[in-house]
């Protein structure tokens, strides 16, 4: 069976660019800086003027410039994501960033004479008729006004950043996309995620030697992206201190629409946890027959079932049969990514790694990139993508103001759908083998998700604080902050070998979204929290669902969570949260014990 998707499971970029190609990119940039000088032109200096309708008016404009802008941004985008060597890429994803900066700087304008409004003059325009596509974006926006620069100076930082920040994380991008990992047995060397997913293999020897051919495929270009991470917390300290936000994290913060104390209460609450994932790796010691794990131990298949390979066309019903038991409109919804070529699946030279949705804009429809290997894992992810890309399916008529969530509402669908489809696999599981190989890729999941993205937002906090205390950090430094923060999670149960200290650097978050990771132990503890509503609801609970995504980020994140009757201002919330995750422990820990008594 083949190890990857056909090669003609690929994305048709074209409907964001009316079949016309980088013409067509260049052609909607044009029209979109065409009509942005006629705004500012009509506008600048004059937002204090507006009433109800004359508000209502500049932000349609407003939108439908957003929308040029981002049909050909995201065009250049998904473009480069899959093939990163092709210097035509390169330069197009250039050009593109150059001229919308162009075209947002003469923009930038109104966000800040909105900002300067009265909270009484504010709340008695947005009473107007034809905002209800746009009231929640402009109430969120007045929130930066503490951080907001003068208009020249707004400028200049953000025509600077293309050729700053922009770059650098472009840069990174492609040196991180070109690294090849050298393994024994194979004919050629394989790219890095094809390296990572071999240390799933239920053979020990084998995930020692592609941890340790890893680690030496990320030696060469180290100190680049070493150089690359310093420059960026350099540049984030900065911004942070031209725009007055008190840590290196607040600005996230104020983007999630979440405050530093409630991130700080998730944070603490999950670390105080952090013995359920060392609980769950004693135990896998154990079921692989060793001592201690190994970093590299982690994702191994505990061994009780030989690994099954899922063909593109199985994982496609395995995903849309989950979907569709729970509704159709989610399963019509994901049937239309794979109808319309709107995902782009196979494992290609210089594609980047990972998986990820793009919403793009609201007027033509998201994207899935995926490296599908045909593991379980990825039937998974799979699910995992179509989810957030029906959450934007669902919420386009939101507009694009309003589309998307709060990053920390971003993984509810996601993680849903995923769980639906795991659901799926266990009742296809027919002895205690397989149901504990599902069980424990599931608990490995919420590990990943919420205990190593913790871990994750503490590495960044270590670092991004030291940054600002000690200057510029050596590799060395950053890899011993990596690694204290990893012994932290892992306690006694998991060996932090010496080659992991340097497997912070291929991870793209910290370089092109600071302080993001937390958001996705948020977004999982609350999707488990909303998944808890639908096993204790059932079919009443799908109209809440869908309402849900349906509202995309129209709502405050405790708005958005009361639609599925969920209080996130209980303190008891993330706790609530993690017992869930912590039954998926005894479940797993059960289905391993009959596994072992098994053994005799």
């Amino acid at each position: 069976m083949t190890t990857t998707a056909p090669e003609n499971v690929a994305w048709d970029l074209e409907p964001l660019v009316d079949g016309e190609g980088e013409a067509g990119a260049d052609r909607l940039l044009a029209e979109a800086d065409r009509r942005a000088g006629a705004f500012a032109a009509a506008h600048a200096g004059k937002v204090s003027q507006l009433d109800g309708p004359g508000l209502a008016a500049a932000v349609q404009e407003l939108g439908d410039l957003s929308e040029l802008v981002g049909r050909a941004g995201s065009y250049a985008m998904l473009r480069f994501s899959v093939d990163t060597a092709d210097p035509a890429n390169g330069a197009l994803l250039q050009r593109v960033q150059e001229r919308g900066t162009a075209i947002e700087t003469q923009l930038l304008f109104f966000d800040l004479e909105w900002a300067e409004l009265s909270d009484e003059r504010a709340e008695e325009l947005l009473a107007a008729d034809g905002l209800d596509r746009a009231r929640h974006h402009l109430r969120t926006a007045r929130r930066y006004r503490p951080h907001l620069l003068t208009e020249a100076e707004e400028k200049i930082m953000a025509e600077k950043s293309v050729s700053g920040s922009d770059a650098w994380s472009r840069l990174f991008s492609e040196v991180t996309s070109a690294i090849k990992v050298e393994l024994d047995g194979e004919d050629e060397p394989v790219a890095l995620d094809v390296a990572l997913s071999r240390l799933m293999s239920p053979d020990r020897a084998l995930r020692a030697h592609v941890a340790e051919r890893v680690s030496a495929a990320l030696e060469p270009t180290l100190r680049i992206r070493g150089y690359i991470f310093n420059t960026l917390m350099g540049d984030k300290a900065t911004d942070d201190r031209l725009r007055a936000y008190p840590s290196w994290i607040s600005s996230r913060n104020l983007a999630n629409e979440a405050s530093d104390e409630s991130v700080g209460a998730l944070v603490q609450a999950v670390r105080e946890a952090y013995e359920i994932p060392r609980r769950w790796y004693r135990l896998k010691a154990r079921l692989l027959g060793v001592d201690r794990l190994a970093d590299y131990d982690r994702m191994a298949s505990v061994g009780v079932e030989e690994e099954k390979s899922y063909g593109w066309e199985e994982a496609k019903s395995i995903v849309l049969d989950s979907f569709g038991d729970f509704s159709d409109v989610l399963a019509d919804g994901a049937r239309r990514f794979f109808d319309e070529e709107w995902i782009d699946a196979p494992v290609r030279p210089a594609k980047r790694g990972g998986a990820f949705c793009a919403y793009t804009v609201p007027s033509v429809h998201p994207y899935v990139m995926l490296n599908y290997t045909a593991q379980r894992r990825d039937v998974l992810t799979l699910a995992h993508e179509l989810g957030h890309g029906l959450h934007a399916y669902l919420a386009q008529e939101r507009g694009v103001f309003e589309q998307h969530t709060p990053l920390t509402l971003a993984e509810t669908a996601s993680v849903f759908g995923e769980t639906l489809v795991f659901a799926r696999l266990l009742d296809a599981a027919e002895t205690p083998e397989s149901r504990l190989a599902l069980l424990a890729e599931n608990i490995e999941g919420s590990i990943a998700t919420v205990f190593r993205q913790v871990a994750m937002n503490q590495f960044e906090d270590l670092v991004h604080t030291a940054r600002r205390t000690e200057g510029e950090l050596s590799v060395d430094r950053i890899s011993e902050l990596w690694k204290q923060s990893q012994e932290e999670l892992l306690g006694d149960a998991v060996e932090v070998t010496d080659g992991y200290k340097t497997w912070w650097s291929y991870v793209p978050h910290f370089i092109g979204s600071p302080g993001y990771v937390y958001a996705y132990a948020y977004g999982q503890l609350l999707a488990l929290s909303v998944y808890g509503k639908y096993l204790a609801e059932g079919e009443s609970f799908v109209p809440k669902y869908l309402e849900l995504l349906s509202a995309g980020g129209s709502k405050s994140p405790e708005e958005l969570a009361a639609i599925a009757g969920l209080d996130l201002a209980d303190p008891g919330f993330w706790r609530a949260g993690l017992d869930l995750v912590k039954n998926q422990l005894e479940l797993a820990e059960a289905a391993a014990e009959e596994v072992l008594a098994g053994r005799g």
